[in-house]
This record gives structure tokens, sequence and C-alpha cells, in this order.
């Protein structure tokens, strides 16, 4: 994709002096004030993010259950209507090619997807519809923001007649914000509780606003993909394309909980559990011991030999240490191994850590 795109809350990012970067083929803020600030605002009060770059995939149809339990390593068959799934499409070498949100209606599923493999994702399952389903891109049409943080429920209590005390993790349901058709699920990618708004893409942004307008008196600021970025890390985690992409698979990249070897088939299981026989290397947290802040890209060492690489790295605003994710060989990889990183030519002391980094967020059952 050549030309970038705009979501429809682009122009409030420009009101707000969001500083514009690219990212999965959008024009979106990496922050407003600073990563900083908006990260302590999602982890302490509540904040507004624009993901309605995200991809939206309808499936239906008779055989729409088994054809997605084809094509994904979670037990689709255990999903009930108002209620999510994390989930995971792979190659038939076990390579993951997204990591997916499944969500069930009575009637369809609807797959969220990673914006820059949106195409790639809908090309894959047009490819393997043996089953006669219905794939319909609904990215377009459909705009998606996410409000996440301690106080999110209060925002949320003051934009729906709905008890949202009821809404479970996981789990959602439709209704209507001021006369908008919405769907309010509870996901979330910080650790925090929250709760994500789907809808009418010509109505995102009027609702960008009445949430802002509603979440005043609690803080509420609009966050941009920076703190996204450090949020998710300090609870591992993984970002496609940094931390798991078409040469990882699930086992590798500690997933395996997603990945359901019982079920009779699924693209990728056979190589999947090839790999399981002879299993090399494994996604695991590391801390900085040292003031340093690790990157993706550096070589992770003990004395001096290469065990691994890392994937994603920042200085956590919460913990104030630097912290990272990182590929190791299974022979190193656990928690309280000492080792060293690279960072431009130096090597740190750091160490491997059960994940995740931050122990102490809002998410609840």
């Amino acid at each position: 994709m050549d030309t970038l795109l705009q979501t429809p809350i682009y122009e409030k990012h420009i009101k707000y002096r969001g500083n514009i970067v690219s990212f999965g083929g959008y024009l979106l803020p990496s922050y407003y004030s600073s990563i900083r600030d908006e990260h302590n605002v999602v982890r302490t009060k509540v904040g507004l993010f624009d993901v309605s770059h995200m991809g939206q995939l309808d499936i239906s149809g008779n055989n729409a259950l088994t054809f997605l339990d084809y094509m994904t390593t979670n037990d689709v068959s255990k999903l009930k209507s108002g209620k999510a799934q994390y989930n995971i499409l792979c190659n038939n070498e076990g390579g993951i090619i997204d990591d997916i949100i499944l969500y069930k209606n009575v009637n369809n599923y609807m797959l969220v997807v990673n914006a820059a493999n949106t195409e790639k994702v809908l090309e894959w399952l047009r490819k393997h519809n043996q089953f006669d389903v219905l794939i319909n891109d609904l990215s377009y049409s459909t705009g998606l923001v996410a409000i996440q943080g301690p106080k999110s429920r209060y925002v949320m209590e003051l934009l729906t007649n709905e008890d949202i005390l009821e809404l479970k993790f996981y789990s959602f349901f439709t209704t209507r914000i001021n006369n908008m058709e919405v769907l309010i699920s509870r996901t979330g990618y910080t650790g925090e509780l929250g709760y994500e708004i789907y809808s009418d893409r010509k109505n995102i942004s009027n609702l960008w606003e009445m949430i802002l307008k509603a979440g005043k008196k609690f803080g509420i600021k609009p966050v941009g993909l920076g703190c996204r970025d450090t949020l998710r890390m300090e609870m591992k985690y993984t970002l496609y394309g940094n931390d798991i992409n078409e040469d990882i698979n699930p086992i590798q990249a500690g997933l395996g909980w997603v990945t359901k070897l019982y079920k009779p088939n699924f693209i990728g299981k056979d190589a999947i559990l090839k790999y399981n026989e002879n299993r090399d290397k494994i996604l695991v947290c590391i801390s900085m011991r040292e003031r340093a802040i690790p990157r993706s890209g550096c070589l992770i060492y003990v004395a001096d030999k290469t065990i691994g690489f890392i994937t994603s790295g920042t200085m956590s605003p919460s913990l104030k240490v630097g912290i990272a994710l990182g590929y190791v060989a299974i022979s190193h990889s656990k928690p309280g191994t000492s080792i060293q990183i690279d960072i431009r030519g130096v090597k740190k002391l750091a160490k491997i850590v059960k994940g995740p980094f931050y122990q102490n967020g809002s998410l609840m059952d």
C-alpha cells in the first residue's frame, strides 16, 4: 500500500496536535503530549485510543464454524454468542500469519485483524474457502475506538444505559449510544480495565468527542500509538511484525495456550507438532540490571556466546527500568538467568524474568 490512509478521526488528531506517523498503512498519532504522560494516564485514569485502522472481516454461512476451526489454532467450537476469543492464523509451516480477536454473533463471526495484515489475511481466507462461507471485508465501513484505564467503566456508564458491570472479560453486546448503533466489547491491549466501541465509520468522529466530553471529569485524554506500545510491552503482549511473524510459530511465541493440538486438524498443526519434538527458542521477558534501553535487533549473550535477540524494548514508564521481549535458546530461558544485551556495541547486564513485567493492572474478570 503506497498511499497512506486516514482514519475517520484524523482531523481530531490534528485538532489535538497529535504527532502523526505512519503505522500499518495509516496516518496515526504516536502521542499528543508525551508517551510517558499518556502511559501514566492509562495506568491511573483513562485514555482514548483511535484504533480504526484495525481490519474487520465478517464470516458467515452454515460451515463458518468448521471453516474457522480449520483456519485457526484455538478451539472455535467453545466460543458462544456474545463472546470473543484470542486466536491465531498459521501458514502451512506453522508460522503466524496474524494474531486476531474472533467475535461470535448468533449467525456470523467477526475477525479483528492487524491493519497491515488485513489484505494478506483476506487473501489467505479466500484461498482456503472450500467451505462455501461468505467472507466480507468490513474494514472500510467500520470505525473503532478503545477506552482503557481503571476509570474507563465510569466513562462507559455515562455513555450507555446498559449495565456495563455485567460485561465480562472477552464478552460483547450491541446497543445504541445517542441513537448510533454500536458494538461494545471488553478485550484490551494494556493490562487495564477497558472497552472497545465499534460503529459505522461515519459515527466514530462524533463518538470520539462524546467520549472525551463524558470522561472529562475522570481525567480522560486522547492517547497515541507510543503508549500503546509501552503498555503492551509491560504486559508481554506481542506485536505483529516485531515479536511474531510468519517465521515464528505459536509455541516459540509463548502462545501454546491458544494452540489446541487436540483439534483433529488445522492449518499448521503438523509443522507445530514436528517442532514440539525439537524446540529451539522461546520468547522471554528481559529486565535490565544496568541503566540502558534495549531495542529491537540487539543481540543477547551469555558470556561470549550469542543466545538470542531482542524483538521489542523500551524504558518502562511504570517500573522505571529498561525492559524487553526477545527470543533466547531454550537452554537459557529460565527466569533468573543472567544475560548481557549488546546495546550500541556495549554489553549491558540484564536478566530473564517471569512475565508480565507489570503486575498491578486494573484488568478484572
